[in-house]
């Protein structure tokens, strides 16, 4: 086991991580390597370039004519009043 020391200048920072810690009865080594874990994972996550679809369902798509028909009022919308803006 390698061991690692971490300065935390910022005194909020390390009060809130010690709060973590004692609402979830981790040690502060616990806590930390396991926050540490998840962020190195997003980031190889975020490098690999990886595109999940394991949520595509929950989305939908549209039909081409469901497109065009929610185009044309967000179109709509955009379009300048002159007479407000005189």
């Amino acid at each position: 086991m390698k061991t690692i020391t971490i300065q935390i200048p910022d005194a909020s920072l390390a009060e809130e991580i010690e709060q973590i810690a004692r609402e979830t009865g981790k040690s502060l080594n616990q806590l930390i390597t396991e926050a540490m874990k998840q962020w190195l994972e997003i980031r190889k996550n975020k490098q690999s370039g990886e595109i999940y679809h394991d949520m595509d369902h929950l989305f939908g798509k549209w039909s081409q004519e469901e497109f065009e028909m929610i185009q044309g009022k967000i179109d709509s919308e955009r379009k300048i009043d002159e007479e407000l803006w005189q």
